[in-house]
């Protein structure tokens, strides 16, 4: 897949994708809320990857008592959990507000935000940002998934099912020879 030499930068709201993706609600009922964003983040690292995205996973602390933390995941995927009582909301139009400077001096190419909240995408969109739903996130993600799948799988067939046509010409034709008995 082409790449841009210049870096696209994915800002995802992590409980709206939470509360938005099937799999990932399911998982937040029945097992937590720690495993779902496990799941997100392991979604995203992949999908980052293959995409050439530098990406990161917005999850709230407004109700937690806590200072900002960001974890490097990979070279391409952060999560960052925001200060006490600031929103993901808050963080991402910041981030759109500092990356808008970034892309006007050729930085980055360009920033998308993964939400479905409405009045976020509207808020997003007047910084330049263009927005992706959790829906057509979902979508992307499972669409890379297969692609990487088709790719690996491809790459790991061989030109035939024999081992034979898998060695070179030589050894090919010493094994002939060693089993027509000729030495």
């Amino acid at each position: 897949m082409p790449r841009s030499l210049l870096q696209a930068v994915l800002l995802v709201d992590g409980y709206n994708i939470i509360g938005a993706w099937p799999c990932l609600k399911k998982t937040r009922d029945s097992v937590g809320l720690e495993a779902a964003r496990g799941e997100l983040v392991e979604a995203m690292t992949g999908y980052s990857a293959f995409q050439g995205y530098t990406t990161q996973i917005v999850f709230d602390a407004q109700y937690q008592n806590t200072s900002s933390n960001k974890e490097i995941i990979t070279e391409l995927l952060s999560v960052y959990y925001t200060d006490f009582g600031q929103t993901a909301d808050t963080y991402i139009e910041k981030s759109c507000a500092s990356f808008r400077q970034q892309i006007a001096q050729s930085l980055i190419s360009r920033v998308i935000v993964a939400t479905s909240d409405r009045a976020q995408q509207l808020m997003i969109q007047g910084y330049g940002a263009e927005w992706l739903s959790a829906q057509q996130l979902c979508g992307e993600v499972e669409a890379t998934v297969c692609r990487m799948r088709q790719k690996y799988h491809t790459r790991k067939q061989s030109k035939s099912r024999f081992l034979a046509n898998a060695i070179d010409a030589k050894a090919r034709q010493r094994l002939s020879e060693l089993r027509m008995g000729l030495q």
